[in-house]
């Protein structure tokens, strides 16, 4: 019953944060098209709890180009000055505000990740879509994208087991100093996570 009072709440919430945000949703917006034109959203499908698919939205935050004279471009040369403000900002998450308003995600939990991860989890891995996943969570706020792939999935497990409403506010309020202080937008060695291997290839052997 507390669970799905807590997700009524923060489905409400959600959709107040929307119309009080709306200007500057509006002015990122413009923003986004026209410095890279459209779409202005990127929209990626992402595992929800109990594996359950869903469309996420975030603002773009690079070109849609990814090849140039026969060549793949990176990551890095794809970003533009927009995006690398949004994303230090974390102001390209605001769109996910819809996902909570929809009921698909939270303001606290496992970071929601691409379909294709499903069958790379260890079984206690895949645990970690026993609840919602979130805006911000525990292992966002203990490294955010700047640690590796097991250590990350072994926090939001740890999250799973340990989730309260004191540890939510906990978090929350980690995340708002961090965004802040922009810390561990990226992954050490690239703008974006690394791909996450299968289970067999992180733990060999």
């Amino acid at each position: 019953m507390f669970g799905k009072i807590r997700n009524f709440l923060e489905r409400v919430l959600a959709a107040t944060l929307l119309v009080l945000l709306s200007p500057i949703l509006t002015v990122i917006t413009i923003l986004v098209m026209t410095t890279m034109g459209r779409p202005v959203f990127f929209r990626q499908l992402r595992t929800g709890i109990n594996l359950r698919e869903f469309e996420l939205f975030k603002f773009r935050t690079m070109t849609i180009e990814r090849f140039t004279n026969e060549e793949s471009l990176s990551d890095a040369s794809r970003i533009t000055r927009l995006g690398s403000f949004l994303r230090s900002s974390s102001l390209d998450e605001l769109p996910e505000l819809w996902n909570i308003a929809r009921g698909e995600m939270a303001f606290v939990g496992p970071r929601p990740l691409p379909v294709g991860y499903i069958g790379r989890y260890t079984d206690e891995e895949q645990r970690r879509c026993e609840v919602l996943p979130g805006l911000t969570g525990w292992s966002q706020v203990n490294g955010r994208n700047g640690i590796g792939w097991n250590k990350r999935l072994e926090m939001d497990v740890w999250y799973v087991d340990h989730q309260s409403i004191w540890l939510d506010v906990r978090i929350l309020f980690k995340t708002s100093v961090q965004v802040l202080r922009r810390v561990g937008v990226n992954a050490s060695s690239s703008v974006t996570m690394p791909e996450l291997r299968p289970a067999k290839e992180r733990y060999p052997g």
